[in-house]
């Protein structure tokens, strides 16, 4: 507790009033003790105008600095306090000198992504190693600028990092427009994702649509996609399993047919001593069926001659080689609801694997706008593969270079297991009192008096605090030129002038019709999944082929059949006669 005096508006320089917010020192000699000021009052409660009005200054210690030993060396900050303020020692307004000294990262390599909010002359850095590699958070509620601080956050990182390659969860298709030099975009009509690339339980929420699984199905699934794989392999109708090291599983990522799988339920329902599980057996095929044939789902069925194409699928997702383009923007507006979390589980597991298996040499940035959508407080909500798969990459992902980028508007609905894993968060304006206590409970230094300040921030502020900062600290996001703000190239200004721009309805009808939402795009920001392609045809599309050499043969009734180019057939011999 301060004592102090105020006089009127008019008197005095207005940085050098006691306000809440502001960082204050306490004289002590070659030690200055500082501290945050979080609330002032008067004892009476009355106002002399014209006078020195005395006050009460309540003050939150965060630390100390000391001068350096050396002449003429900059102070150092340390959060500890050796030497706490006796009665009657002065306090003041802190120094820039040693403002910029306690929020130095004493030697770590920074970035600058604004400036303090107290002092726009000092710029707020923070440790990109150290905010990376532990992983981060973006809180705040809708409209305060988390996607623009992400925006930033993620261009600072890449001119600092070359190497780094960013997945991007984009449930809202806006990071593609403003990162145009640095990312590609893939959507429900570029996208080109094997279903043999999916796990067992993946491509039963795929066949289940999100509801709960039968359990007799999955058992037949985990029996007969081994045998699949196994046909395909040895390309002989009549090949079983084997059993040894290269025994193969329902999770191997290894290519089957569809046809094939369909002719091992049918070989099943055949069989005399199988009368027992027919019903299961025919409601299966009819799920796998119903699924290869719905046109929402073409990035996982539309090939139609399946190859081993996982080195092309990685490497254009994972950018291996990025081509001056590190960033991957995943939007998922357009993919089915039930079929999203199966996809962002796949796209989880393989940023680790890959991190993993390259030892360390492939740097992956794993970024989840509206996270608690995959990784809900609540367990029995959501996708328990994509939660494992996140989850892993936040305990274990910054040993192997996987790292994890958390969005949230409502971080008490997010596991708070995977925000703990966060080891820098920037709390943006918030004011659900549920959110508030969870970031509160998240901050350990002796700074949390400066969370009182998150129902009233401004927009593009934050207060940041953890490993990548110094000590905790209240500052503004950098201003980004309007063409490069996430989501401007949506519509979604309503005073936006649309004259010369009438609805399109039929082409609106038409998309409803496809089950995807076909875009045009650019040379620069499309993805292209085989090379040569024609940039009008993209995977997905139904006149869609990627350039192989068994295009160059005829295509007998023999392939047709074993391929599986006949939907009615799925693989077998029509019968004669």
């Amino acid at each position: 507790m301060l004592s102090a005096f105020a006089a009127d508006d008019e008197a005095g320089d207005a940085a050098e009033r006691w306000t809440v917010g502001r960082m204050i020192s306490i004289n002590l000699g070659s030690t200055r003790t500082v501290g945050l000021v979080y609330g002032v009052g008067k004892p009476d409660h009355a106002w002399r105008p014209g006078e020195l009005n005395p006050i009460e200054v309540e003050v939150e210690l965060v630390g100390e600095v000391q001068d350096s030993a050396a002449p003429g060396g900059k102070p150092v900050f340390d959060r500890g306090i050796t030497r706490y303020p006796h009665v009657g020692a002065h306090a003041h307004r802190i120094r820039a000198r040693d403002l910029e000294a306690v929020y130095d990262l004493a030697g770590r390599r920074g970035i600058t992504i604004g400036h303090l909010s107290q002092d726009e002359q000092i710029a707020a850095n923070i440790a990109i190693e150290d905010t990376l590699s532990r992983h981060f958070a973006v809180v705040g509620t809708t409209g305060v600028g988390k996607s623009t601080a992400v925006s930033l956050l993620m261009r600072k990182a890449i001119a600092a990092c070359p190497d780094l390659r960013i997945l991007i969860l984009d449930p809202h298709n806006e990071f593609a427009a403003s990162l145009p030099q640095h990312a590609v975009r893939i959507d429900s009509s570029t996208l080109d994702l094997p279903f043999w690339m999916f796990r067992l339980e993946e491509f039963a929420e795929v066949l289940f649509r999100g509801r709960e699984t039968i359990p007799e199905e999955i058992d037949l699934l985990r029996d007969l996609i081994p045998l699949a794989k196994q046909m395909y392999r040895s390309g002989s109708a009549g090949s079983y399993t084997r059993r040894g090291a290269d025994t193969l599983t329902a999770d191997t990522p290894v290519p089957y047919r569809i046809a094939d799988l369909l002719k091992q339920i049918d070989e099943r329902i055949g069989l005399l001593d199988g009368k027992a599980e027919r019903p299961v057996l025919r409601s299966l095929r009819v799920r796998i069926e119903q699924a290869a044939a719905d046109p929402r789902y073409r990035f996982m069925f539309n090939s139609h001659l399946i190859e081993d194409t996982i080195h092309q699928t990685i490497g254009n997702i994972f950018r291996v080689p990025h081509d001056g383009r590190p960033v991957t923007c995943f939007e998922m507006a357009g993919l089915p609801s039930e079929v999203v979390n199966a996809v962002c589980s796949v796209l989880a597991r393989l940023a680790f694997d890959l991190a993993l298996w390259s030892e360390g040499r492939l740097k992956l940035l794993v970024m989840c706008e509206e996270a608690h959508r995959y990784m809900p407080a609540d367990s029995r909500l959501g996708f328990a593969p994509t939660r494992e798969a996140l989850a892993r990459i936040a305990k274990e992902g910054r040993k192997y270079g996987c790292f994890l980028g958390i969005v949230t508007q409502r971080p008490g609905e997010l596991d708070p297991t995977i925000l703990s894993q966060c080891s820098t968060v920037f709390a943006m304006r918030l004011a659900n009192e549920q959110d508030k206590a969870i970031i509160r409970s998240a901050i350990s230094d002796s700074s949390a008096s400066t969370l009182s300040f998150l129902s009233s921030m401004g927009q593009r502020e934050a207060i940041a605090f953890g490993e990548g900062v110094a000590t905790t600290m209240r500052l503004k996001f950098e201003k980004l030129d309007k063409s490069l703000l996430p989501g401007q190239n949506k519509g979604n200004n309503p005073t936006a002038d649309a004259s010369g721009r009438e609805v399109d309805l039929a082409a609106i009808v038409n998309r409803l019709r496809n089950g995807s939402a076909q875009q045009t795009l650019s040379p620069e920001t499309s993805l292209v999944f085989a090379d040569p392609a024609d940039a009008a045809s993209q995977p997905g599309d139904p006149d869609y082929r990627r350039p192989s050499s068994l295009l160059r043969r005829p295509v007998t009734e023999e392939a047709e059949q074993r391929y599986g180019l006949k939907p009615t057939t799925f693989g077998m011999r029509p019968h004669n006669g």
